[in-house]
C-alpha cells in the first residue's frame, strides 16, 4: 500500500517564537513543514527539493522575504507564496509587486491561515 504524500510547506522565518508557532499548528494540520531562518536559507532549501507552498517572513536578515518571493517566481510561478509581516504597508506593498499569492499581517491568526492554505493549494491543484 502506498503512503500518501504529505502536502510540503516551507516556512522562512528569522523569529524563533513565530516559527515554532507556525511549525506547531502546520503540523497539527498535517503538513511536511521544512524551516529556513532566514532568506538565504530559504533559498537554498527551494534549490534542494520541491514544496507545495511557501510561508515566508518579508523583513529578514541576509535576503528578504521579497528576494525570496521575486527569486521563487521567477523560478516556479506556479508555487504560491504567503508572505508575512509585523511592519505594515511597505513591505507589504513590496511583497504584492513582487507576486506574492497573499500577504498577511502578524500576528496571524492559525485558523485565518489554515483558510488560505486550503484555498491556494486547491486552487493550484486546479490549474
Amino acid at each position: 500500500m502506498e503512503k500518501e504524500q504529505k502536502t510540503r510547506i516551507l516556512v522562512i522565518e528569522d523569529d524563533p517564537d513565530v516559527l515554532a508557532m507556525l511549525i506547531k499548528h502546520l503540523e497539527y494540520l498535517n503538513y511536511a513543514v521544512i524551516t529556513a531562518t532566514d532568506g538565504m536559507e530559504g533559498l537554498k532549501q527551494l534549490q534542494s527539493a520541491e514544496y507545495d507552498l511557501v510561508i515566508t517572513d518579508i523583513v529578514m536578515p541576509y535576503v528578504s522575504g521579497v528576494g525570496v518571493v521575486t527569486a521563487l517566481k521567477e523560478k516556479r510561478p506556479h508555487i504560491p507564496v504567503i508572505a508575512i509581516t509585523g511592519y505594515g504597508k511597505e513591505p507589504e506593498a513590496a511583497a504584492v509587486e513582487k507576486k506574492a499569492d497573499l500577504v498577511l499581517a502578524k500576528p496571524v491568526k492559525m485558523s485565518t491561515l489554515k483558510g488560505y492554505i486550503e484555498q491556494l493549494l486547491t486552487a493550484r491543484d486546479k490549474t
